[in-house]
C-alpha cells in the first residue's frame, strides 16, 4: 500500500515562514510528477506548486516568488518552503503525486491527508 503523509502545518504569524513535508511509503517503485494543492472552506483546491521528475516546477501566480517546491527521491520526500505567508495563505494544504508501486503496472494518483496551516495578522 501506498500513501502520503504530510506534516509541517501550523499556526505562524503574517511575514513568517513554515516549510511542509510529504513523505510516500509504501511499495514504491517511482514518483513522477508532485503536487501541492490547498482548498479554504467553500473553495476549489488550486494548485500551489508543481515539480515534475525532472526538477522543473510551476507555481501558482499567488505564491511565486514566496513559495518553493523541492524533492528528495533518495526519501521518497516533497517540500514546500513557504516564507513571507499571509493570512491569504490559510487553507488546508495537501500533496498529490503519481506513483509506480512495485504492485502496479502503471502511475497512479495518491493524496495526502492535508496540513492545516494559519497565518494570523
Amino acid at each position: 500500500q501506498v500513501q502520503l503523509v504530510e506534516s509541517g502545518g501550523g499556526l505562524v504569524q503574517a511575514g513568517g515562514s513554515l516549510k511542509l513535508s510529504c513523505a510516500a511509503s509504501g511499495r514504491i517503485f517511482s514518483i513522477h510528477d508532485i503536487g501541492w494543492f490547498r482548498q479554504t472552506p467553500g473553495n476549489q483546491r488550486e494548485l500551489v506548486a508543481l515539480i515534475t521528475s525532472g526538477g522543473s516546477t510551476n507555481y501558482a501566480d499567488s505564491v511565486k516568488g514566496r513559495f518553493t517546491i523541492s524533492r528528495d527521491n533518495a526519501k521518497n520526500t516533497v517540500y514546500l518552503q513557504m516564507n513571507s505567508l499571509k493570512p491569504e495563505d490559510t487553507a488546508v494544504y495537501y500533496c498529490n503525486a503519481d506513483i509506480w508501486s512495485t504492485s502496479s503496472f502503471r502511475y497512479l494518483s495518491y493524496w495526502g491527508q492535508g496540513t492545516q496551516v494559519a497565518v494570523s495578522s
